[in-house]
């Protein structure tokens, strides 16, 4: 008996295109590495003892006058005849030592959670149990899917909308609200959850070492949400993963907390353009298709203002000072300058108006291409080399006993599988295969 079998064009479906993965793609990319750059270039400003002159006055032992021609001249004085004027207001010298830092736990058990959970996806995805192409076959449970369904070595879109991948149709009409954060966890296979990886231990030891593991815990999880939260509002056909929106977000926070600390820095100007040039190569790579860049200008957006209210430290005069007390009416400093102020009250507010408008617009169901006809070119721009139409799969089926004979409908092809009893998500697979 015939029967049509057609891949369904939904919000929660996972549309396909030519010699790529089905689903989108929330990944950094492999210019992660010119940080270690940043990191070498920005250097903190410290101040020894020998740099606080507070004494005044001259030595006990040289007596410093002017020549005729203009040199200084050094005349030795006893002792005796001449002692030095005592000081009036004793200053304890201090020297100013590097910002505390941190020991780095936090980024290096993100990393052990999230090769743990892509390890669950692949048992959970069974492979050899849902299709007849695997990849690695010798992995058993642990096989991937085959190149043309996910050519990045990893489980189906099934799975990871199984295992909580973000899905708009699921967010909004199930209340499945938890999937904006576990979307982040989850990678669509091998290639993708190693550059991530690398990108994380490259971007986030720094960050904790230098302001601990609760801030850049929250820091990662919030922008990780924004990136989610933007995602969700623009592409509404097709599934994400991918921890890159957060990457993102501490990405944007080593720029604003470069911006807010401006004056305990030195080297400033290479580093600042350093991350200019890092941002920026990062993003256009992002209108590739199948690259998720609304996470990634979500989640950046995000971090760069969560750095300047979670990043922000002390300027530099105040910490002078605070290490080289004196009683003298010298002008106390402010701890934090006003500009610093200013760029904290006001990247919190627009972080809760932000998040606040964001989750309201997305669970009345706001679709923002409807109100931006351009807006999905950020994410995806075609070319004579790509397309960024994603085209669903349809075939046609017939069951013969233990034989499965599959034709898409799109370009004709077919092919016969022995599949006794065949599941649902094995015939998608197969038409995805087949079509693709």
């Amino acid at each position: 008996m015939n029967k049509k079998k057609k891949r369904k064009k939904s919000k929660s479906s996972c549309l396909l295109s030519p010699a790529s993965i089905c689903f989108f793609i929330s990944q950094i990319h492999p210019f992660a590495f010119l940080l270690l750059t940043y990191s070498s270039s920005a250097t903190y400003r410290s101040t020894s003892a020998s740099a606080l002159m507070a004494t005044e006055g001259p030595p006990a032992t040289q007596n410093r006058t002017n020549s005729k021609r203009g040199y200084n001249m050094i005349h030795p004085v006893d002792l005796e005849t001449q002692r030095p004027p005592p000081m009036p207001h004793p200053v304890s010298y201090v020297e100013l030592k590097h910002s505390k830092k941190w020991f780095p736990w936090l980024i290096p058990a993100f990393v052990v959670a999230n090769i743990v959970l892509f390890l669950i996806t692949m048992y959970v995805n069974d492979c050899p149990k849902n299709s007849v192409r695997c990849v690695a076959k010798s992995f058993g449970r642990f096989s991937f899917q085959p190149f043309k369904e996910n050519p990045l070595l990893g489980p189906s879109s099934t799975t990871l909308q199984r295992m909580g991948a973000l899905d708009v149709n699921k967010v909004v009409h199930k209340k499945q609200g938890w999937r904006l954060i576990s979307c982040i966890w989850l990678h669509a296979g091998v290639f993708h959850i190693v550059a991530n990886m690398l990108s994380l231990l490259v971007i986030g030891i720094r960050l904790e070492q230098e302001f601990g593991f609760v801030l850049i815990g929250l820091l990662y999880v919030i922008a990780g949400l924004g990136g989610s939260l933007l995602s969700a509002l623009f592409i509404q056909s097709n599934i994400s993963v991918g921890a890159s929106g957060a990457l993102f977000g501490l990405l944007g926070s080593m720029l604003s907390e470069l911006i807010t600390n401006w004056s305990i820095y030195a080297n400033k100007f290479a580093a600042f353009l350093t991350l200019i040039v890092i941002i920026a190569i990062n993003l256009a790579v992002g209108i590739l298709p199948h690259v998720d860049n609304f996470a990634h200008i979500g989640g950046f957006i995000s971090g760069f203002l969560l750095g300047f209210v979670f990043l922000i430290r002390p300027q530099y005069g105040w910490v002078r000072q605070r290490y080289a007390r004196s009683s003298s009416a010298a002008s106390v400093k402010s701890k934090y300058r006003a500009y610093q102020i200013i760029l904290w009250v006001v990247s919190l507010v627009l972080l809760i108006i932000g998040f606040a408008a964001g989750l309201i617009l997305l669970f009345r169901g706001f679709n923002a291409n409807d109100h931006c006809s351009w807006c999905h070119y950020l994410s995806c721009f075609p070319t004579s080399s790509w397309s960024c139409k994603n085209e669903p799969s349809y075939c046609m089926t017939t069951q013969t006993g233990n034989q499965l004979n599959i034709t898409c409908s799109s370009n004709g092809k077919s092919s016969i599988y022995m599949l006794p009893s065949p599941t649902t998500s094995q015939i998608q697979g197969l038409c995805s295969e087949l079509c693709n």
